[in-house]
């Protein structure tokens, strides 16, 4: 089930890549309470609407950055996340859930479907995370090209 708005933020910690972050660095969302933290929930690295919406970011990156901890989560791995953090130069880090323990939490680990077949991935939901740890707000199914102009919204940008 998805958190509501006023929800205690599911926590996790979890392997992280870009953003100045080491080689095998982890980022956990407790150690991240007293500022607002944004988690962008998108399917996969380097697909076309994931990488639309990615670039919108950076394109935007100094307008939104001062406003929250922005970080993308995804289920691929963190080797995969630093070649696409490196080819579209993305300025956030991204976060890697191999074992879909956060996207089950956060409940966007959803059954979807294309071409006829069925099959378990990511929804593509943002949630804003206030610095009390409690969600803020969530942008849920939200299509690549609207994604940062509702996210701005959402941070008062």
């Amino acid at each position: 089930m998805k958190p509501a708005i006023g929800d205690p933020a599911p926590l996790f910690a979890a392997p992280v890549a870009g953003d100045g972050y080491a080689e095998d660095a982890t980022v956990s969302l407790a150690d991240l309470r007293g500022e607002r933290v944004v988690l962008v929930f998108y399917p996969k690295d380097d697909t076309p609407g994931c990488t639309k919406q990615a670039c919108a970011l950076r394109d935007s990156w100094d307008g939104v950055k001062s406003q929250a901890k922005i970080f993308g989560v995804s289920v691929d791995p963190v080797k995969k996340h630093r070649k696409f953090i490196a080819k579209y130069e993305l300025p956030y880090p991204l976060i890697s859930d191999e074992d879909q323990s956060i996207v089950s939490a956060y409940g966007v680990w959803v059954e979807k479907s294309m071409y006829g077949k069925t099959f378990m991935g990511t929804e593509r939901t943002t949630f804003l995370i206030g610095a009390d740890g409690r969600i803020e707000t969530v942008l849920e199914k939200v299509s690549p090209e609207k994604h940062l102009e509702l996210l701005q919204q959402a941070l008062g940008c």
